[in-house]
Formats: structure tokens, sequence, C-alpha cells
């Protein structure tokens, strides 16, 4: 990698889109050149960012910086923030060294001086929670922040995160500004920045009073982690030991579920995986590729997401968690986990959030799948951690309901449940007609009017849904 490096930095030229067949190419190389027309015409800050998704190396960034320079760039010209987006949790694990390695480039260290020593980093909220689950997911997001911090420090670059955020907490919703005042002294907090997905911005900033109730908390966030940087937000070094450990638990117990070899196939036979392609929901295809078939590591975040919140099971939301806690007992390290709530306002802020998911579920919904020949062991894999996380939850709070503590968002909960419940056993329904003609070999023109009604049901989902705290 170093070598292409080398070779990259020092590319030159000007290139055309028309010598090329490739689709992807041609609309590669007339992005960058539209960015320079925009800059052109509207100024630097009229598009000024360029975000790789799925990071994975610092080649990665030094491929789009000379990508620029194929586009007619020069160096000295370049107006470019280049933000690498780590995602998974092992490229969250190696973001440091990764930024480690730029900053150590002459060349990258010159764009930066260009840029203010300010490097804007995404970190990717949905696919570590894909693809770690809830905790291991937070957790890795917090050692980055951490590491990236003392990196960038080391360096004088002034590293700002730029969090992509959605409604869940397993898209790194749940309650933001209590998330932003959790982190420690050890973290850049000089900015905030942070993307609300389309079927938030409604919600949180849809009218003048949610808008400034929204920014007055996240403003709130910062000033509070400022001025009152106190143990509660700092995380001693056996304090990240118990979490790092709880994390490693949560993650295996996450890990067991995903391996199941009927686990792809439970969600695109029983929830609405398959059709969320055709809602034109999200901001991206369903799955990455063009194959028909459902894979796991082609699956994207937001409907993977979407199909365990649409079946009210959640699990992106807390699986892993009660095993985590129960393990760490049997280890007699529980008077630890308690003091560790009560003294830490990031790990309070994890349990607050994973209570918001599980108050959304609803397994009555889909309990038939407990007696079902090919997915009732996978559902009461789920269900018995769903129970398990709610014990111990309560036995680490002391609380007897979950977001007890929080009586509006409770009732905003409760409101709109009564809308999505009745949309969901629709269009349960309607899957389970669907279901029942694949079995049999049966294709009726009712199985495609049983299809619009999983879709239609899903908007009605989305729409009732999204605008709960």
């Amino acid at each position: 990698d170093e070598e292409k490096i080398n070779v990259l930095m020092q590319v030159t030229a000007d290139i055309s889109s028309e010598k090329y067949e490739d689709q992807i190419v041609k609309d590669t190389i007339d992005s960058v050149k539209a960015i320079k027309n925009i800059q052109q015409y509207n100024g630097p800050e009229g598009c000024s960012r360029y975000i790789i998704s799925q990071c994975n190396s610092a080649l990665n960034v030094i491929e789009v910086f000379g990508l620029f320079m194929l586009g007619g760039w020069q160096k000295q010209d370049l107006k470019i923030d280049i933000v690498p987006l780590f995602e998974t949790v092992e490229d969250l694990k190696n973001a440091g060294p990764i930024m480690a390695q730029l900053y150590s480039n002459k060349e990258y260290m010159q764009h930066l001086e260009r840029r203010n020593l300010k490097q804007t980093i995404m970190l990717g909220f949905s696919d570590g929670t894909k693809d770690g689950g809830y905790l291991m997911a937070n957790w890795s997001i917090y050692k980055a922040k951490e590491q990236l911090t003392k990196i960038s420090r080391d360096y004088d670059v002034d590293v700002v995160f730029f969090d992509g955020r959605g409604g869940p907490p397993a898209r790194g919703g749940g309650k933001t500004h209590k998330f932003y005042a959790s982190m420690g002294k050890n973290i850049s907090s000089k900015e905030i920045q942070l993307t609300i997905q389309g079927q938030t911005v409604s919600s949180n900033f849809g009218t003048i009073d949610s808008a400034q109730y929204n920014i007055e908390q996240l403003i709130h966030a910062g000033i509070s982690n400022s001025l009152f940087s106190t143990k509660t937000v700092t995380l001693e070094k056996n304090d990240e030991a118990l979490l790092e450990e709880l994390a490693e638990e949560s993650f295996k117990s996450y890990t067991e579920l995903k391996g199941h070899p009927d686990f792809v196939e439970y969600l695109v036979h029983v929830s609405p995986l398959r059709y969320y392609g055709e809602t034109n929901i999200g901001s991206r295809p369903s799955k990455r590729g063009v194959s028909n078939k459902f894979s796991l590591k082609d699956l994207r975040a937001i409907p993977y997401v979407g199909a365990w919140s649409q079946l009210k099971q959640n699990v992106t939301g807390y699986y892993g968690v009660g095993t985590a806690l129960q393990q760490l007992e049997k280890k007699g390290k529980w008077s630890d986990l308690k003091q560790l709530y009560q003294r830490s306002l990031f790990f309070k802020t994890l349990v607050d959030n994973c209570e918001m998911a599980m108050k959304k579920c609803f397994f009555p919904l889909t309990e038939f799948l407990a007696r079902h020949p090919r997915y009732s062991e996978l559902y009461n894999m789920i269900y018995q951690e769903y129970e398990l996380t709610k014990k111990y939850i309560f036995q680490l709070s002391g609380k007897s309901e979950l977001m007890a503590d929080y009586p509006v968002e409770q009732l905003s909960i409760q409101v709109r449940e009564r809308i999505v419940l009745p949309l969901t056993t629709i269009q349960q329904f309607a899957m389970s007609k669907i279901r029942e003609m694949e079995e049999t070999g049966t294709n009726t023109p009712l199985k495609e009017t049983y299809g619009k009604l999983v879709i239609r049901s899903s908007f009605g989902i989305i729409n009732a849904g999204r605008n709960s705290v």
C-alpha cells in the first residue's frame, strides 16, 4: 500500500470520462469535475467534502486524493476535505493506525495544512451495530474516538467527528444529547457534527418548537461536557476494562445469533426485508451488488435495522446485553457494574437507549413463530435474550418497568404504538399468506396484492414510528 500511496500522491492529469465505457467510472470522474464546477460558481463551501464509505485503509483516502488530481485539480488548489467513514467493528479498531499513517505522510499533511489542520472523520453507527451488535458497536465507536483524538492531538490536527445518527438506538439515535454529554475529556468535542437521517428530520426539526428543543439539547450537551468534565463523563481504566468485557461478551452472543444457519432466511421470510427496496425509503438500495439472493454481507444497515423494527423484535437495540450482564454477574463483578451504572453517564445512556429499543418490542405479534418448524429456534433465542436483558436491566437500575424514569417519552411511544401495532398485524397477515403460497407452490394474483399490502403497511409503520421520541 505504501508504494501505491507514494505513486498516487504524485499523479497529475486531466482525464475525460468519455474515454471509458464503464458507467461507474464515467460517473465517478464526472462527479469530481462537477465538484470543481460547483466551487467555481458557488465558492469552496458549495461542495467541499468527499466521504469514503467502508473506509478500511489509508490507501482508500489517498485514492480519493489521486482521483481529484486526475480530475484536473492542483494540490495547492484542492479545497476538499476527504472524510473517511469507519463503519465495521474491525475498521473502527483500525481507525487510529490508519489516520496515523495518513498524518505521517508529508503530502497529506501539507493538504491538511491548507485545510487549517482540520480532519473530519465519520463513524458509522448503523453498520457497526449490524456488524457487532448494540454494545460492541457503541463501545467500539467510543474507543475509536478516544484513539483518534489522541493521535490527532499528537500531530497537532484538530479532529472533528461527524456522526451519522438515525432514529432508533441501533442507528445511533435515542437520547442523542445524552450521548454527547457523556463524552469524556479524552474525546475531541470542539464541534458537534451529525447527519440527521431523512426519516427523523420531520420529527426532530419539522416544527419550530421541536427544532428549537433539539438544537438546544445538542448545544447544552457540548457546553455541559466542557464545563462539567467530571468522573460522570470520564471513564477510568477500570471502567473501560469493565465495558470492554461487557462488549466482548455481548459480541459473542450476537455473533452466535448471526451465525445461525437460518438467520438470513428468517429475516427474508418473516420480516418485510425483501420488500424494502420497493418502498424507496432509504437513501440507497437495500443491499449492495446486483444478485437477487440476500446475504448478510451485502445487506445494507438501514433495511437490516428497519426489518427488525417492523418485526417488533428490535434485535439491534439490545441483543447480547442480557447475556453480557449475566456473564459478568457470574464472574463476581455485579457490584462493579452497579457502581458504573450510578457513576458513568456513558454507561447509563447506553442502558437508557437499550430500554427505549425494548419498549418498542411487541413479541405477541410474532409469537406463532415459537412453534414454527423451521424458525422456532431463532425466535426463541431472540425472545429469551429479550427477557434476560429486561431482567438484568431491572436488576441493574432498580426499575420495575422499562423507561420508568421517562414518562413523557413513554407516552410518546404508547400513542404511536396504537397506530403501529394494527399495521404490523396486517403486514404479518399478508406475509403469512405469501409464505403459504410459496410453500404450496401456489401463484395467484392475490400474491401481488398481499405484497402491496406489506409495502403499504411499511409506509404507515415508518411514518408513525419515526415521530416517536
